[in-house]
């Protein structure tokens, strides 16, 4: 492959202050002989200046039109919105978070525009593991319990209960359902701020991981309807962090359930850019994070480490980098064939859908990646 031509736009979702590329990135890329595009003023959010993109090689482009159009790959953070569903292509690479399962109708026009879209959240290790979307989950995963506590005070509607920590006075009881990356870093946090945390997951190997991690001092439990509906009417706040790989969260919360709350409760939804796992969950925005359910106050902002882009920016990058170094010195399709996992996020390609579990969601036929390879 000869060199490619990488651009970086400027994030627009609501309050998105964080950017697809460092300096360290552009330095790379530019070094093994690509061409970087980064639209003005797009690592402001992060505290990275256009001066220090063009320091390590970045080209800087003015406004998002020209910027996607600079692009053989387009590097993002967030799924493209509406707005952007122009600048789809059927000779794009995509490289981002999609979350597509969540999403039908950009998921339509991916198809429709025969883009080759590569997920952040769907690449996946042979251990199960999703090295790109783990450092989201540990940033969201310690965000739940402190954006929790917040809307728990009496100003923002909650019950005025603190975490805990004060002698003679009961600790706020803290339930999280996942012991996955996100469920452990809430309830480190959780635990932390003095609340008394119980954690709930289906895998007993995780929660026996847990009973030693947490050193006994957090509750573990096996994770199911029963369990969940006797412990959710007693917890000041519910913190919901389950993920099936590409799909659908299940929801796990039913709005019955939240009935039997007590007033100003709080439930955090840090599964919804996947569709959420409560049953009352609807995105929100950081400009207006919360709404009322049944007296209690439900939580779920699409994009929660957008609020700490200083921190966000580089642990997302220090992933994704090595695998946009593959798709610039390979081309998507010799990457995708040298690294099993990197093609596990291949989710369409010339008009197709090639991650099976985004079809069941929406009854859409689907091809297997190998396929498309040969």
């Amino acid at each position: 492959m000869g060199p490619m031509k990488i651009a970086v736009p400027t994030e627009v979702k609501n309050n998105e202050f964080r950017v697809a590329i460092t300096p360290v990135g552009v330095h790379e890329l530019v070094r093994r002989g690509h061409e970087v595009f980064v639209q003005q003023g797009a690592g402001l959010g992060s505290s990275i200046s256009d001066e220090e993109y063009v320091a390590q090689g970045a080209t800087i482009v003015h406004g998002p039109d020209d910027t996607w159009a600079a692009g053989e790959m387009v590097l993002k953070v967030k799924e493209p919105i509406e707005q952007e569903y122009s600048y789809l292509r059927d000779d794009l690479t995509l490289f981002t978070y999609l979350h597509l399962a969540a999403d039908e109708p950009l998921t339509r026009r991916l198809v429709e525009a025969g883009t080759t879209a590569i997920a952040y959240e769907t690449v996946q290790l042979p251990s199960g593991m999703l090295p790109l979307l783990y450092p989201m989950s540990e940033v969201a995963g310690c965000l739940a319990p402190q954006v929790g506590a917040h809307t728990m005070m009496k100003a923002s509607g909650g019950r005025g209960v603190l975490m805990g920590g004060i002698g003679g006075v009961a600790n706020a009881k803290v339930l999280v359902l996942g012991g996955g990356v996100a469920g452990q870093n809430a309830a480190n946090i959780a635990l932390g701020m003095g609340a008394d945390v119980t954690i709930l997951d289906t895998d007993l190997d995780k929660l026996r991981t847990l009973f030693w991690r947490f050193d006994n001092q957090v509750k573990q439990l096996a994770s199911n309807n029963l369990t969940i509906s006797e412990l959710v009417p007693e917890a000041d706040m519910v913190i919901g962090t389950v993920l099936i790989p590409g799909a659908k969260a299940p929801k796990l919360v039913t709005d019955d359930m939240v009935a039997t709350m007590k007033p100003g409760s709080v439930l955090v939804d840090v599964a919804i850019d996947q569709g959420g796992c409560f049953e009352g969950s609807r995105p929100t925005t950081h400009a207006d994070p919360t709404f009322p359910m049944h007296n209690s106050l439900y939580y779920c902002v699409a994009n929660m480490p957008g609020a700490v882009p200083h921190t966000s920016t580089w642990a997302l990058t220090n992933a994704t980098l090595p695998y946009a170094v593959q798709l610039a010195d390979k081309g998507w399709e010799q990457a995708l064939r040298d690294n099993a996992s990197l093609a596990k996020g291949l989710n369409t390609h010339a008009g197709k859908l090639t991650y099976g579990a985004v079809g069941e969601a929406f009854g859409m036929e689907s091809v297997a990646v190998e396929e498309v390879l040969a």
